[in-house]
């Protein structure tokens, strides 16, 4: 495969320290002709009902820390019959329950759908925020299937893609519909026309 040639304005910053979201987004994004930068800056994580305003004060800590224009991503599982759960919560309770507990709430519950959300927050170091958000529809399966993808992937079957969970799925076969890919692709969409991100970039 040829190697892709960026120039500097098409430049990103991702401030992350999870390398299976940079390597989702370093792909997603280089359809759009992005490089990406992984900008291991420890950005703030505030407590909030709400993952956009989570991602905003994240991406605003990052760029005016790193004096870069940054994207900060966050996602969260919505489980509909735990109205919401685990939602913001989403990376406490992968690392207190994880997927087998996650399982072990909806033993024996028949509304077992469920929806991954992302967003992705996008920050100059003299701009406002603005956001990106991506949604896919799906269900929580009964028992862990995949080892692949990270997090929720093997207990979250997407509904465009019946029969598989995403922890049984390929990275670029994730990519072709996940909530992250979705954010991440309407970012670059916007990125790219921008005026305001152009006067961001080096």
């Amino acid at each position: 495969m040829a190697r892709r040639s960026f120039p500097w304005g098409r430049l990103v910053f991702f401030a992350t320290g999870n390398v299976h979201k940079f390597n989702e987004a370093r792909e997603v994004l280089a359809e759009h002709g992005l490089a990406t930068g992984m900008l291991r800056i420890g950005a703030l994580e505030i407590q909030d009902d709400d993952i956009e305003s989570i991602a905003k004060a994240a991406a605003v800590d990052a760029a005016r820390r790193s004096l870069l224009p940054v994207i900060v991503e966050d996602a969260g599982l919505f489980i509909d019959a735990l109205n919401g759960f685990p939602g913001p919560y989403s990376k406490y309770v992968y690392q207190t329950i994880g997927k087998e507990g996650v399982v072990k709430l909806l033993e024996n519950c028949e509304d077992r759908e469920a929806r991954f959300r992302s967003v992705v927050a996008f920050c100059g170091p003299r701009t406002v925020p603005r956001c990106f958000h991506g949604v896919v529809k799906g269900r929580i399966v009964e028992r862990i299937m995949g080892s692949l993808g990270f997090g929720f992937d093997p207990v979250f079957e997407p509904m465009e893609r019946q029969g598989r969970t995403f922890g049984e799925m390929t990275l670029e076969e994730k990519n072709e519909f996940s909530h992250r890919a979705r954010a991440l692709r309407r970012f670059a969409e916007w990125y790219k026309s921008s005026s305001e991100a152009s006067q961001q970039s080096f």
